[in-house]
């Protein structure tokens, strides 16, 4: 089926249309909790959604989907009709609305798919895989739809520009959804090589346009980073001297690269990546073991991996400065990372507390929303002497003095009568 953006059809009134097939759930916005109804049965689908003006209906390869208020798609309603149509399989879920809107679609249809009980028999246990196949099918026929941000790493210290980390940035018409949803899906599809071939060559095609143009105007080249999982690593497609030619004609230094390895996927074997990781550092390539405390990786795999960085995930990050606990663990890292000769990079950083904390225990590098936010243009850091604690407290008072006249009468007769 070619892609497309889908619509969403009131089944009241064109009921007709429910055999018609769409690509994904996407449809007219609606206010209010949402349930989504999936069945393989289209007569019981189309008896449920009868005089049901609002409830918007999807026709997909592996059954039928009915997305729409709650207090129209009732457990009574649909209990009912299955009933009267000799009891047909469904499941009928509520939509988180804190997950962004595709991702909220494809988590319900999975939970629906398996409430049925379907999901059990011949055929369907790959139901939700297959959603998450064309989810996939789509992605990789939008090579030039998608976008490609840059977000600053700086030392901690200096504030001095280190890198950018090159994030891919998913553009789907009709599917809300994001880079960790479309590697999820890679992962449970097995797919995460082609995903990483597909991603790898666009950043290098954008990077490698973007150091010539730098080249031309006589500016300083870039260092980046660019992910990768485990499994494409291990790829052969993505050998040591592969990656390196691959850089290379794209008019790229490999000593201008490091190379990022979530955590995301497990390896059964660590001796081929360890193997390859040296291969990778002979040829000039950094390498970085992202989301280091929260995934996969020990310290004893870290440790054979003999890493230039380790990124500290965001959730040991956020709030440290007020966590005793978080500050031993980090505190553990620094004195590991000194020990294996690797920088300690703090991601995710947005608050000036935990800004001054990292500072002290010694982490190397930082980067998140507070230092600079990802940008389809590399730009500057924000000055690291604007974001101490102190300078803060000085930049909100001159703030305050500079919107209220009374606030500089009341400083100055303070000034003129102290205490």
């Amino acid at each position: 089926m070619a892609p497309g953006s889908a619509r969403g059809v009131p089944c009241a009134r064109q009921s007709r249309n429910l055999g018609g097939r769409v690509r994904f759930l996407t449809g007219a916005k609606q206010e209010g909790e949402l349930r989504l109804l999936w069945s393989r049965d289209l007569r019981f689908a189309h008896r449920v959604a009868w005089n049901l003006p609002t409830v918007q209906a999807y026709e997909l390869d592996a059954g039928v989907v009915l997305i729409g208020p709650a207090e129209e798609l009732t457990d009574a309603h649909a209990a009912e009709v299955a009933a009267a149509t000799q009891s047909a399989a469904y499941g009928l879920v509520t939509l988180d609305s804190r997950l962004p809107e595709g991702e909220r679609h494809l988590v319900a249809l999975s939970a629906a798919v398996q409430q049925s009980g379907l999901a059990e028999r011949v055929g369907m246990a790959q139901s939700s895989q297959l959603v998450q196949t064309k989810m996939l099918d789509y992605f990789f026929t939008l090579k030039n739809v998608h976008a490609i941000a840059y977000q600053p790493i700086v030392e901690l210290e200096t504030g001095r520009l280190v890198e950018y980390e090159c994030l891919f940035r998913p553009q789907m018409p009709g599917l809300q959804t994001s880079i960790s949803t479309i590697v999820q899906a890679a992962i449970d599809t097995d797919r995460t090589i082609e995903l990483d071939k597909f991603i790898v060559r666009a950043i290098l095609e954008r990077v490698g346009a973007l150091q010539a143009a730098r080249r031309t105007a006589r500016q300083p080249m870039l260092h980046l980073a660019i992910n990768f999982t485990p499994a494409s690593l291990l790829d052969p497609h993505f050998e040591a001297a592969a990656i390196a030619d691959m850089v290379e004609d794209f008019g790229l230094d490999p000593r201008q690269i490091t190379l990022e390895c979530t955590e995301q996927q497990a390896v059964s074997d660590n001796r081929p990546l360890v193997k390859q990781v040296k291969a990778l550092r002979r040829f000039g390539f950094g390498f970085a073991i992202d989301d280091a405390g929260a995934g996969y990786a020990s310290f004893t795999l870290i440790a054979a991996l003999r890493p230039s960085v380790i990124k500290i995930d965001r959730e040991i990050v956020t709030g440290i400065a007020r966590d005793d606990a978080k500050q031993a663990l980090v505190e553990a890292f620094v004195s590991f990372g000194g020990r294996i000769g690797a920088l300690l990079l703090a991601e995710g950083i947005e608050r000036r507390a935990d800004l001054a904390t990292l500072t002290s225990l010694g982490v190397d590098l930082g980067q998140g929303y507070l230092i600079g936010k990802p940008a389809l243009e590399p730009r500057q850091p924000r000055p690291m002497e604007t974001l101490r604690l102190g300078a803060a407290r000085k930049t909100i008072g001159r703030k305050v003095r500079e919107a209220d006249p009374r606030a500089r009468t009341s400083l100055r007769r303070i000034a003129d009568h102290p205490v």
